[in-house]
């Protein structure tokens, strides 16, 4: 599975987890996408699944700051859109957050539902706090793999009382 980041440089370069993703050669970064591409994006209406695996080839994430996140995803990205579940964040500025991931953290997670476990590990092992994201989310991630639809990814955030 090939990672793919598009990135605005909206956020503090020293803090940008996609730039250390390219950094150390684990993501590629793009200008342009590819209508073959999974785009993660936070508000498309589909969630990431396991059988997505076998629509791609690759995840890109969309690397831009949360105060313009939803400006920036009112653009048409040509691709596959998912959403991760709720995903509780493990960096230390949104800590247990749900939904607040960096950009590793969503590659991390989609990889993990995919069932790339070790590509999703070495995405989350590059930063010192990368383990949190995977303590904190260990569970959730593995019945988030397990699901086959929709509703099963709903049924499974409702039984951890968390909201869609």
């Amino acid at each position: 599975m090939q990672i793919q980041v598009l990135m605005f440089e909206q956020d503090d370069p020293a803090k940008c987890t996609a730039a250390k993703l390219v950094k150390f050669g684990i993501a590629k970064r793009i200008k342009h996408l590819s209508g073959k591409d999974m785009i993660l994006n936070p508000f498309a209406k589909e969630f990431v699944l396991r059988s997505d695996r076998d629509l791609t080839k690759s995840i890109t994430a969309i690397d831009c700051s949360w105060e313009l996140a939803q400006k920036m995803f009112l653009k048409k990205f040509v691709g596959l859109s998912r959403k991760l579940p709720p995903l509780l964040a493990g960096n230390p500025v949104n800590y247990s957050k749900i939904g607040k991931l960096t950009t590793a953290e969503a590659i991390a997670g989609a990889l993990y539902i995919m069932d790339y476990y070790e590509l999703a590990n070495s995405v989350i092992g590059k930063f010192k706090w990368g383990h949190t994201f995977f303590d904190l989310n260990q569970y959730l991630l593995k019945d988030y793999s397990d699901a086959t639809t929709a509703d099963d990814v709903v049924k499974i955030s409702q039984e951890y009382g968390l909201k869609i």
